[in-house]
């Protein structure tokens, strides 16, 4: 009879296995958003209408670009697990961060001024599927903004 094989625990640092790096696609060029990721985990009101999985309205807002900021960072910081990264202009860029597992999602938000409209993407650091929180947190936002 062979002796059980002695396994050894392997501590693991969960923060550090979800601390990953920010993409380098963030960032508003010419008012445009990165577009979503293929995968079914990111939303934007930038993609293309007719693809549902990936397109969300952008949030109608009227008034000026600084009303239209100051609106959409009290929004954000009045959100659960929500950090404001960079703000500059009419750009705002915030990392969700859940609770448990501390998974990141990165939402992006710009003013375009001569639509009155608020763009917006939210997309998912990791994996495939979101269950729809990406899509949920663009219309909290929304009603938080409105």
């Amino acid at each position: 009879m062979k002796p059980p094989v002695e396994r050894k625990r392997a501590d693991v640092n969960i923060g550090a296995v979800f601390s990953w790096k920010r993409p380098g696609n963030l960032g508003a060029k010419d008012g445009r958003l990165a577009p979503p990721k293929r995968t079914p985990n990111s939303v934007s009101s930038q993609a293309d209408p007719a693809d549902a999985e990936h397109y969300i309205a952008p949030i109608v807002f009227r008034g000026d670009a600084s009303q239209a900021m100051a609106a959409v960072r009290k929004a954000v910081d009045g959100m659960q697990g929500a950090t404001v990264i960079r703000q500059e202009g009419n750009y705002l860029y915030a990392e969700y961060r859940t609770r448990l597992l501390r998974f990141v999602d990165d939402v992006e938000l710009v003013f375009d001024e001569k639509t009155a409209m608020i763009h917006v993407r939210s997309a998912s650091r990791l994996g495939r599927r979101d269950f729809g929180v990406n899509r949920s947190r663009v219309e909290a936002l929304r009603a938080r903004i409105r």
